[in-house]
């Protein structure tokens, strides 16, 4: 065993670990010794190697053993196998852990452009971000769109007033190589009459003010509709009906607080 273990060692920047298979057998001579007799020399070799307590507690006196110290053993059995930690281990970056793997994909929201347009090429992290962005685009330009193609990879959107007096169009989609969805065509600004949309706005739907008034609703959950109202008059400039500032705020406390049923799946039984 002790050859098998130092060749091992010589031979370890070849061999990264070695498996050892034991099995153990009982043989004709150990059974030999089970069927011995007692004998005085057993004894004898028992009281060399074992000190005898006395009833009272105390050990019987004669030569006492003194106990190794552990700290010297530990030391002599470290010191046996040098260890030599791998290449790698020496050269390794520990801030790579937290780079992620796509980093160029992290900040793939929106590219902002000092006029507010959109232009060709730009990218966006989902679906959900490109639709988000439109309708904001919309909303804050007083303008609208029809949506003429929305699947899963693509979304197709032109001016409500397309074809008279307005080309306003926008093509997006997704490029799996990229983990990305790309503005792959763009028509520019609209040249529509801006003021068809006045006191309400058709994309401003309850799921967009949900998301703006989630602060508010996350501070105060009884925050009144009449507050939703005007928060949505600041942050839009648009007056929404009381049911779609009221639908919003429910939206917003189940996203914050959770829905009915989960509240109530949530209570000890």
């Amino acid at each position: 065993m002790q050859e098998i273990f130092s060749m091992y060692i010589e031979n370890r920047a070849q061999i990264s670990f070695i498996e050892l298979y034991v099995e153990f057998e009982q043989s004709e001579t150990d059974r030999n010794i089970v069927r011995e007799d007692y004998n005085s020399d057993s004894e004898e070799e028992f009281e060399s190697n074992y000190e005898f307590v006395g009833l009272d507690g105390d050990e019987d006196q004669g030569e006492e053993n003194t106990a190794p110290d552990v700290t010297e053993v530990a030391n002599a059995l470290a010191n046996e196998v040098l260890f030599e930690e791998p290449s790698f281990m020496r050269v390794l970056d520990l801030e790579a852990m937290h780079v992620s793997e796509f980093p160029e994909y992290m900040t793939a929201e929106i590219l902002i452009i000092a006029d507010g347009e959109f232009a060709v090429g730009m990218e966006f992290s989902s679906r959900k971000a490109v639709i988000k962005a439109i309708k904001d685009y919309t909303i804050r330009r007083s303008v609208d769109y029809r949506v003429y193609e929305s699947e899963p990879l693509t979304f197709y959107a032109k001016c409500t007033q397309y074809g008279s007096g307005c080309d306003w169009l926008i093509r997006v989609s997704m490029i799996s190589r990229k983990y990305c969805w790309v503005i792959r065509r763009y028509n520019g600004s609209h040249t529509c009459t801006r003021a068809t949309i006045s006191q309400d706005h058709s994309k401003l739907d309850s799921i967009t003010i949900a998301e703006a008034i989630k602060p508010l609703v996350g501070a105060d959950p009884s925050l009144k509709v009449k507050s939703v109202i005007a928060e949505v008059q600041s942050k839009f400039n648009y007056t929404v009906s009381y049911r779609k500032a009221w639908l919003a705020k429910q939206r917003a406390v189940e996203k914050i607080f959770g829905g009915w049923e989960a509240s109530f799946e949530a209570l000890p039984i």
